[in-house]
């Protein structure tokens, strides 16, 4: 018994079955026949790709059922063929697992896409955190100017942003008010 513990506990270790596997992992394991769905990554592309209109898409499952690693092929699928994709895991930084409000979800993706962004031409990136930190900088309580920074010291007073809304509750439902303004706008 304290064998076949030791052999499942080296299984478990060498396979990590709650990290997502990299888009052209070997021992990934296409398990369509089994699980009854068509392929991710041709369902979820094809939406992507053939309509004219943004789209949301829904992809759930168990935990430790692929998720992250279909949507990692996705990723890869996706910029294969020209477009550009962020993709991250939401961590501590971004979420506290007890206390999650949809503005938070919203900041951290905000934050994330920011990010990686920074690669790209600034000058669009610039003129957005410019506008956008008109409607949301009383809510920072600090006084920022963005004029004189660069791309990524204004992406860093978003992840300053999103820390002050995680420590003060209070400020979140303000910002809920001013998202709902900004959206009807």
């Amino acid at each position: 018994m304290a064998n076949q513990r030791e052999l499942l506990k080296r299984l478990y270790n060498a396979f990590k079955p709650f990290e997502p596997l990299k888009p052209d992992s070997p021992v990934y394991v296409d398990c369509r026949e089994v699980r009854g769905d068509g392929d991710v990554i041709t369902d979820l592309a094809d939406n992507i790709e053939y309509s004219d209109n943004n789209t949301c898409q829904l992809y759930a499952g168990h935990r430790g059922a692929g998720k992250s690693t279909e949507l990692l092929r996705l990723k890869k699928y996706l910029e294969d063929n020209g477009y550009f994709v962020v993709y991250f895991a939401a961590d501590e930084k971004d979420i506290n697992l007890e206390d999650t409000e949809y503005a938070d979800i919203l900041l951290a993706c905000t934050r994330h896409l920011l990010e990686q962004l920074t690669q790209a031409n600034p000058k669009p990136l610039l003129d957005w955190l410019k506008y956008r930190w008109e409607d949301l900088k009383d809510l920072a309580t600090t006084e920022i100017s963005l004029d004189s920074l660069a791309v990524e010291s204004q992406v860093g007073q978003y992840a300053k942003l999103t820390a002050n809304l995680r420590a003060e509750p209070t400020l979140r439902k303000k910002l809920e008010k001013e998202l709902i303004l900004i959206l009807k706008v």
